[in-house]
């Protein structure tokens, strides 16, 4: 199967300093790797209603904002979270598709956790902190996400910058963007979990 990417932009705001480091590592990709990127602001999704003990079918997907989602994330063979790091994690926006993620695994005759089993989930993301270590919320949320369906992980590519177009100006996460995409990515692992 040829690499598909699917770059989830969850900025509220477009073209900020997280797009702007995913689109640096992209463009490292083969040009026979097919991208498809969708910006979550402009496909919003409704809040995440968790109907697994109320009910005894989880239903399917309505929404056309989920409809495309589910469809762009099952086609992916990569999954690339470009969010921000708000508080610590994710963006909301990106959270409540990750919250769905938990209703495709239900959905009956979805195959989702089937699907994804193998495929990698990478991390990108601006911060306003010169310390990396704030986003090991962040980083965990992603790595145990892909653990918990049985992905892999290639990690999370961290950027520094405040105002818009600050990432552009750290020539460290730059250089790390041009072999991001290039890495093998292991099976994501709870960190609890012995070899």
């Amino acid at each position: 199967m040829s690499r598909r990417f699917l770059f989830v932009l969850g900025s509220a705001r477009a073209e900020g300093n997280t797009e702007f480091l995913a689109r640096r590592a992209a463009e490292q990709l083969p040009g026979d790797v097919e991208q498809h990127w969708i910006r979550l602001a402009e496909h919003p999704l409704p809040d995440f209603v968790d109907l697994r003990h109320d009910s005894d079918r989880v239903r399917p997907p309505s929404d056309n904002s989920i409809g495309l989602l589910l469809d762009a994330t099952l086609a992916a063979t990569d999954i690339v979270i470009a969010s921000p790091l708000y508080w610590y994690s994710v963006s909301g926006l990106t959270k409540t598709y990750l919250d769905y993620w938990s209703a495709w695994l239900r959905t009956p005759d979805l195959g989702f956790k089937a699907t994804m089993t193998g495929r990698t989930l990478w991390g990108v993301a601006a911060l306003a902190d010169r310390e990396p270590s704030v986003a090991d919320p962040y980083v965990g949320t992603l790595n145990n996400s892909a653990a918990y369906i049985g992905m892999r992980f290639g990690g999370v590519l961290l950027g520094n910058g405040s105002g818009r177009g600050d990432v552009l100006k750290d020539a460290e996460a730059l250089a790390r963007a041009k072999t991001f995409f290039a890495q093998d990515a292991p099976f994501a692992r709870f960190p609890y979990e012995t070899a």
